[in-house]
Formats: structure tokens, sequence, C-alpha cells
């Protein structure tokens, strides 16, 4: 797949992942309970997700590569996907979607910068450099205009 499909790809994901908080935050709001919308939408989602393993993987791992994966790997994915949909939910009504996502993504992209300078959870290592620097300076300071009154 070239890069420009994939930065599109990426693009998608953004615009969804703002639908999803909303159309979520907005059923949080309905039940009158964000931990009910959190367990709606990751058990459809995991239930999603079954449905395309059972369809695409043709092998399982093994007993020994299962053995080999430490404990915590299995764990921190669902633990944080857990805390951040379900502070998601409850934000996004009290703060307003746009608040939410822009602090949000101001959060992911200087924590991406950090984690990819050192290299972190084993993913290619993406030096910090002036250019990004000054990129994350105007991103913040777009956060603090696109929030202002």
């Amino acid at each position: 797949m070239n890069n420009l499909i994939l930065f599109l790809l990426s693009f998608l994901v953004g615009i969804m992942v703002v639908i999803q908080g909303g159309v979520n935050a907005r059923l949080g709001v309905l039940l009158k309970n964000s931990l009910l919308a959190t367990s709606t939408a990751l058990t459809v989602g995991a239930s999603l997700t079954l449905i395309a393993v059972l369809i695409t993987v043709r092998q399982l791992p093994n007993t020994q590569q299962l053995k080999e994966i430490p404990l915590y790997m299995w764990i921190t994915g669902g633990l944080l996907s857990f805390l951040a949909v379900t502070l998601f939910y409850y934000l996004i009504p009290r703060l307003g979607i746009s608040t939410a996502v822009t602090f949000g993504l101001a959060g992911q992209l200087m924590f991406a910068a950090v984690a990819s300078h050192f290299g972190w959870f084993n993913m290619p290592l993406e030096p910090i450099t002036v250019k990004k620097v000054l990129g994350l300076l105007v991103m913040i300071t777009g956060v603090i205009l696109i929030n202002s009154k």
C-alpha cells in the first residue's frame, strides 16, 4: 500500500474516533451512565474483532509462543482502551467534543513524539527535530485558539 493511501486511512481513523466518541458519549448520556456506553462499545468491538479473527486468521499462535508473551502485554492494551474510551465518553458531554478531541489529540501527538524519539514499544526511531518541536508548538497554539472564547 502506498503512503498516500496509508495517510488517508490515518485521516479517516481520526474522523471515525470523533464520530465514535460523539455517538457513544451521547449513548452514555441517554443511558445516564458512561460505563454502560463503554461496555456496549467495547462488547460490539470485541465481537466484531472476534468475527474478523475467525474469518482471516489461518494459524493461531502455539502454546510456547503464548507463554513467551509477558503478562503485562495481555492486560495493558485492554486496560488503557477501557480507560481511554470511558474517559472520552465521560468528558465529551462535559467539555464538548471539540475541546475533548483537541486536548486528546494534543496529548497523543506530544506523547507520540517522545515515544517515537526513544523508540518505546519497539517502534521505529523517529528523532525529535526542530521541525517537530515547531510543529508541536503550532499545534499547542492551535489547541489554545480552538478552545478560547
